[in-house]
């Protein structure tokens, strides 16, 4: 092996380069003029190469390959520009490859292709740099031997690099040595090596530098960064651990081993489930692990809290005293006798069975008519917590089911809320306005309250937040709604609904009497010798100034008139005031409701309806009109699809009865209808206004006028039958409001007139119709 190793003794600078030279491609660089570099080669090709051209002149072309995988590349997978150099020394290795000494000379260009086989040998031809002296390219020069100083700096480069670049002379020399020393990407350094243009050159290499800077200077933040937080963590963790020396000396404690102490504490004394019990441990075992500083610390310790606060076994011990329950009931609430008798059938079976269900009930009805409140007195009456959630306008799941922990700010839904508040599990518990409950992208509110809502599902509750079961079976739910069609029917079914009614005006007046007008003379420092309302001003405010099916805006306009009289008592006026009806315009101003049946000209063509709303019954008054055509029908109102129907069915039946109603042959095919419901800014659909279009078309084509004081509901067929419609007591109740004291309703419905109040069903009268010609007789006056 001693011979291994080749010398050559006698080289300089003053090559030349031939016209073709052997080709070594380099896979993984780029080499520059003026450099003396050491190459491993191996391929078995480029072995013989070294042999053959260290026998013949030494020199070859070392070329950049274009693809770095390839064994054996051709002439078209190398850059076309390399460097000729003359082999300096060739050393063999023990694996049977050369390491070998070169020492660039001249920057070359590849022509073309002259051998490939046993390796590649190509024509070339001697690259010339251009170089244009001036204060441009000095200061060019300048530039960079700065930029790579700085390099050399912030690198891990040798400091004798930058004394190098400092003592060369010329811009190529420089720009190769940097070149080299720089792990630039193989197109970078082939670009560079390509540039024959000094400037160029220059430009390039300093948006080369000045990026590599950059990277640089980042990563040094970086790193500073990284160092300065070790630090301070390293620092913080020997503070703590001399902090925990001094108090172990003291025989004192930290104030976490103290917090966790007190949680453990507090676990062993909370009664719970063992499930519950087990991950509360598990929970707590887990901060005990933690540092304080932890991000995770305040979440783990804020469930924690939960799991401990929450009143999983303690209850409120219900009030089964039936006629203490009856007595808080009537004292609250005048009237709403349905509910009245349910929650008593709840303690009558709850004294008898004592692990029984909470009920689950939905109290529908109009505006003011006591639902909620009607909920916090069923609590006092029981002797249990309220808590009272409003659903209207929810669209988000979360809110019944909470959120995951691993959200930031995550809370339990608001009944696990509502239940913590309470401090009991079996709580009254109002969802008020479910019949508002919204739906969007998060998810669907009212399928969550699917589970919290029924009995044989919510004893295992399960809230995302918590993650353990909840019993929820003890708790009495009670929701509010104004109407029914908008609770999808799922959740309908799980609840028992009761309905609440309007008021009528002797209900409305002793709730006047017994609950709005002490609470109003409370409200604004009055008393009973101050203030007092006659029964004949009350009656007047509810029929006058009102109208409505709760009693909201009545208690305002008792407000009003409290007002007005406290400001002549502190004016000194007066220093006290019975109030008659006459006096209220004083405090009201003019009267708002006049009734309608009393404003309106009446004639043929006319007729009073009854129709249900949300806010309970109402009015509703059908007009039509005959002008000469072709027999069309005109429909105005704001009327939907089901009442545009009922009155093409009715003008049908009219049409098609008219040789027995007496009608002219006119009114049949010379005559177009225009049929209008007045108050023509609000919406009415709905089929029970049936029978009211029916006899006001038959009123116009005969000419004989509706009586007057009669109202009408009920929706009918093209054969002439009248079927039954909803809503009949609050129809009725609106009927008698008005001052209209008979109704026609159909026979069907006669089954509904036992939910009216009795003093009501005996001021009024009911005909009962099973068809047409039997409404029509009843409703029409006779001819004159």
């Amino acid at each position: 092996m001693a011979d291994d190793t080749t010398t050559q003794t006698k080289a300089d600078d003053g090559f030349r380069v031939p016209e073709s030279l052997a080709i070594l491609p380099l896979q993984n660089g780029v080499l520059f003029p003026d450099l003396t570099v050491p190459l491993i080669v191996s391929r078995p090709d480029h072995i013989k190469l070294i042999d053959e051209v260290l026998v013949k002149d030494r020199l070859l072309a070392a070329v950049a390959q274009r693809d770095a995988d390839l064994e054996k590349p051709a002439l078209i997978d190398l850059y076309r520009a390399g460097v000729a150099a003359y082999v300096l020394k060739m050393m063999r290795t023990p694996e049977g490859h050369y390491q070998i000494l070169v020492r660039t000379f001249k920057k070359i260009g590849l022509l073309e292709s002259v051998q490939e086989d046993p390796y590649l040998t190509a024509r070339v031809e001697a690259l010339e740099d251009r170089v244009q002296p001036g204060n441009q390219l000095d200061a060019m020069v300048l530039n960079v031997r700065k930029l790579f100083q700085k390099l050399v700096e912030l690198g891990n480069l040798p400091p004798e690099l930058a004394m190098l670049a400092a003592n060369l002379e010329g811009p190529y020399p420089l720009v190769y040595l940097i070149a080299t020393n720089l792990d630039f990407k193989v197109e970078q350094a082939q670009e560079i090596l390509e540039t024959t243009d000094a400037e160029k050159v220059l430009e390039r290499l300093t948006v080369h530098l000045n990026e590599r800077l950059e990277t640089l200077k980042l990563s040094q933040e970086i790193q500073n960064k990284v160092k300065e937080g070790m630090d301070k963590t390293q620092r913080d963790y020997m503070l703590r651990q001399q902090l925990q020396a001094i108090q172990q000396e003291l025989g004192e404690q930290d104030e976490r081993t103290v917090e966790i102490d007190e949680l453990r504490n507090k676990l062993h004394e909370t009664d719970m489930d063992d499930e519950v019990r087990s991950t509360a441990e598990k929970e707590l075992d887990r901060l005990s692990r933690m540092p304080p500083a932890a991000a995770e610390y305040s979440v783990s310790r804020t469930y924690l809290d939960w799991l401990l606060e929450f009143p999983w076994r303690i209850n409120t011990e219900d009030n089964l005293d039936i006629e203490s329950a009856q007595a808080t009931l009537d004292a609250d609430h005048y009237g709403l006798e349905k509910v009245k008798k349910r929650i008593v059938e709840y303690l009558a079976v709850r004294k008898l069975k004592q692990d029984m269900k909470g009920p689950i009930m939905c109290f529908v009805g109009p505006p003011g008519v006591g639902k909620t409140s009607l909920g916090q007195s069923i609590a006092r009456a029981l002797g249990r917590k309220f808590i009272r959630i409003s659903l209207g306008g929810v669209r988000d799941e979360a809110e019944i089911r909470g959120h995951r922990r691993t959200y930031v700010g995550a809370l339990p839904g608001r009944v696990v809320q509502g239940m913590r508040k309470a401090e009991a599990n079996n709580p009254v518990f109002m969802l008020d306005e479910i019949d508002k409950v919204g739906t969007d992208y998060r998810g669907d509110p009212s399928s969550a309250l699917l589970e919290v809502l029924d009995p044989e599902q919510n004893y295992s509750f399960s809230d995302h937040y918590m993650e353990v079961p909840i019993d929820l079976s003890k708790v009495m739910f009670i929701t509010t709604a104004n109407i029914l069609d908008t609770i999808p029917p799922a959740l309908r079914d799980r609840m028992e609904v009761i309905e609440l009614p309007g008021y009528i005006e002797e209900e409305k007046l002793m709730i006047a009497k017994r609950h709005l007008v002490p609470n109003q003379l409370e409200a604004h420092g009055l008393t009973d010798g101050s203030l007092q309302l006659t029964d004949d001003a009350i009656r007047t405010i509810i029929r006058s100034y009102t109208r409505e099916a709760g009693v909201r805006n009545l208690e305002r306009e008792i407000a009003s008139v409290c007002r007005g009289v406290a400001k002549e008592v502190a004016g000194g006026m007066v220093l006290s005031m019975i109030v008659h009806p006459e006096d209220l315009e004083k405090f009201l101003g003019p009267v708002r409701f006049i009734p309608e049946v009393a404003a309106r000209s009446w004639g043929p063509g006319l007729a009073t309806g009854l129709a249900w709303t949300p806010a309970g019954g109402d009015l509703i008054f059908i007009e039509a009109a005959q002008m000469p055509g072709k027999g069309g029908l005109t429909l105005t109102g704001q009327l939907g699809d089901v009442m545009k129907e009922s009155a093409t069915a009715a003008l049908t039946y009219v049409r098609s009865h008219a040789g027995e109603l007496g009608i002219n042959g006119k009114f049949l095919n010379g005559t177009d209808v225009h049929i209008h419901v007045p108050a023509g800014a609000i919406p009415k659909d709905g089929p029970s206004a049936g029978v009211t279009m029916l006899v006001t078309l038959a009123s116009l084509a005969t000419g004989r006028a509706v009586r007057k004081d009669i109202a009408m509901t009920g929706e009918i067929t093209l054969r002439g039958d009248v079927l039954p419609v909803g809503g009949i007591k609050e129809k009725v109740l609106a009927a008698h409001r008005a001052g209209i004291r008979e109704v026609l309703l159909p026979q069907l419905n006669e089954k509904d007139l036992s939910d009216i109040p009795e003093s009501i069903r005996k001021s009024m009268s009911f005909k009962l119709v099973r068809g047409m010609s039997e409404a029509l007789e009843t409703a029409l006056e006779s001819h004159s």
